[in-house]
């Protein structure tokens, strides 16, 4: 059998897309010469390999399995070509990582912004997800590298330490809490709160906890940010859980007080976790080696 990288690319996305349409706009071709070169990869095979119902694809077993060792090939397709262009033209290629919020914020812009200026070839695609989202995705192959908190599920992944991740409690001057040397959050959560968007991966952390121990969280103001939420709560418009690096920035925002949480998931160890560094496409591999190279 003869399989074109081309059409297994193509099979992924559309796979991934649940949308012959979408994975035709990915692979930048029509939809008829979409719809040919995937009848084309089926007959190769010699069984359907997608389900194709009116709102959409779905693989079906068959589909499945090309699916799966589709990306496999395509991952071992770029890594050759990553070692071979790094040969005549330095390293080119692009990296998908995931991080959650405290790691883009507080601990990935700098190392990245050096690693970005020494690999002028190499783009970084970077999106912030939930710690046990992010773990998910790497193990299936959906990226190359993943962040994420010590709670999160690693079996199975490769994973090298970070950085140390510690959630306090901020509170604007004067407040109730700010004379205390610790406060646990179920107090805590007896006020009003400053908190991300829905869709950060710190809040639904934070929500998470509020849901477990019985009490709601009284939000009064969602912001993008955590410098927004920072400059939120130096103006006295409530309550945060922040990392224990925003302190830094403390006294350029009012002089919040950081009070320590009396509870044992605000300490937390952030990982570097991949599938298999060995097979990482060589752009993968560099990035992965100067981030733990940069926690020395």
């Amino acid at each position: 059998m003869h399989f074109d990288l081309t059409d297994l690319r193509l099979l992924v996305w559309t796979i991934d897309a649940g949308s012959i349409t979408a994975g035709a706009g990915k692979a930048c071709l029509s939809l008829s010469s979409a719809s040919a070169r995937i009848a084309g990869l089926e007959r190769e095979a010699g069984v359907s390999l997608l389900n194709r119902r009116h709102r959409g694809v779905t693989a079906t077993a068959a589909g499945r399995l090309v699916y799966g060792q589709a990306k496999i090939i395509l991952r071992q397709a770029a890594h050759l070509s990553g070692e071979l262009s790094a040969f005549t033209q330095g390293i080119k290629g692009e990296v998908r990582l995931l991080a959650n919020t405290v790691a883009l914020g507080q601990f990935l812009p700098g190392p990245l912004c050096d690693f970005l200026r020494l690999h002028p070839g190499v783009d970084i695609e970077l999106d912030e997800r939930p710690s046990l989202e992010i773990t998910r995705a790497v193990a299936r192959g959906a990226a190359d590298i993943g962040i994420a908190a010590d709670h999160a599920d690693f079996s199975g992944l490769e994973t090298w330490p970070f950085r140390a991740d510690r959630l306090v409690l901020a509170v604007p001057p004067g407040h109730a809490l700010a004379r205390r040397r610790r406060v646990g959050f179920s107090e805590a959560l007896d006020h009003e709160f400053i908190g991300l968007p829905e869709d950060n991966a710190l809040a639904q952390h934070i929500a998470g906890h509020a849901l477990r121990s019985g009490k709601p969280l009284r939000l009064r103001a969602r912001v993008r940010g955590l410098e927004n939420v920072q400059r939120m709560v130096a103006g006295g418009a409530g309550i945060a859980v922040l990392p224990i690096a925003m302190a830094a920035n403390g006294p350029e925002v009012g002089g919040v007080t950081y009070i320590p949480l009396d509870e044992p998931w605000t300490r937390r160890q952030l990982f570097i976790a991949v599938r298999s560094h060995a097979e990482l496409p060589l752009p993968a591999r560099r990035l992965v080696d100067f981030l733990t190279n940069s926690v020395r």
